[in-house]
């Protein structure tokens, strides 16, 4: 892929996603209206069934990458909770203070992961507990949403469902796009499948985030757009990791275990702490996060 139209990929893959996100934005206002529950805990329940990262790693773990699989839900935890969410503060601050309930469900949702990923393997048993934890973690999380979110008054929308699935369609779009810009600009630096899973994979699959949350934020609900953080972090770190060594059990090398295991509970726990002290996130908590961010891929090419 030449460089102008990996670029090109870019510039096309940004319009599409920003376009996408205030096209489910809506549709999800107006379909939370009709089912008559809060746009948070349907956010919460969608924002995480990613196919395209879960397909992603499914394929590297079957193809002899784990160090590249196991990338798609680690790095990618560490992405959303830093780099989507520093970035979309930058953006547009994130005006909401989530009841602590949610905050503490979301902080204990790496956890098992940290836990049974420490001896260096996910087994198929760790896998089956993940996905167990899943079922357990994300309705507590999507109850707890509910303690100070009200259902949302019905907008006038006349298919919003229509418009919940057209913005999703052209955020996959969008996102692809995205990812096949991002993957050509970058490759040729020759970095390791670990690295390359945990950075530029994570990343540029889960690009569309950054619209995703900033679109909502800038129509203030700060309440979406961190529901959109924290329910993809449960996802990521319960159910696509449980799904990946439930199919193939997953080897975690040194660098995943020491590094990006630790990295990605680290930094779901710094976001969690910070919106517990500031109820949200304005830019200056943005820029910090991004430097945190910028350190982690620092640290993870060193590593190799």
């Amino acid at each position: 892929m030449s460089s102008l139209v990996a670029v090109i990929l870019l510039a096309v893959g940004v319009g599409l996603v920003i376009a996408g996100a205030e096209l489910f934005l809506d549709g999800l206002l107006s379909a939370s209206g009709r089912l008559g529950v809060s746009a948070f805990a349907i956010t919460v329940a969608v924002s995480g069934f990613e196919l395209e990262n879960l397909a992603a790693g499914i394929a590297a773990n079957a193809t002899g990458l784990p160090g590249a699989a196991a990338g798609t839900f680690l790095g990618g935890t560490t992405f959303l909770a830093l780099g989507v969410a520093g970035l979309a503060a930058v953006i547009a601050p994130i005006h909401a203070r989530l009841p602590k309930s949610a905050l503490v469900w979301t902080a204990l949702g790496p956890l098992p992961l940290f836990a049974l990923g420490l001896d260096g393997e996910l087994t198929r048993l760790d896998g089956g507990l993940l996905v167990a934890w899943f079922a357990i973690a994300l309705p507590g999380l999507i109850r707890a949403g509910r303690e100070l979110l009200v259902p949302e008054e019905p907008e006038r929308r006349r298919h919003p469902f229509a418009s919940l699935i057209g913005g999703l369609a052209v955020l996959t779009a969008g996102g692809e796009l995205l990812t096949e810009g991002i993957r050509g600009v970058v490759e040729r630096l020759g970095v390791s499948q670990t690295v390359l899973g945990n950075t530029v994979v994570a990343a540029s699959v889960e690009a569309e985030e950054v619209a995703r949350v900033a679109a909502p934020s800038r129509r203030g609900r700060g309440d979406l757009a961190l529901g959109n953080v924290v329910g993809t972090i449960v996802h990521f770190a319960a159910f696509n990791a449980g799904v990946i060594a439930v199919i193939k059990p997953l080897e975690l090398d040194p660098a995943t275990r020491d590094l990006h295991l630790p990295v990605a509970l680290a930094a779901t726990l710094v976001l969690c702490a910070t919106l517990a002290l500031r109820g949200g996130l304005g830019r200056s908590a943005g820029i910090f996060f991004l430097a945190l961010y910028a350190g982690y891929i620092a640290a993870a090419i060193a590593a190799g």
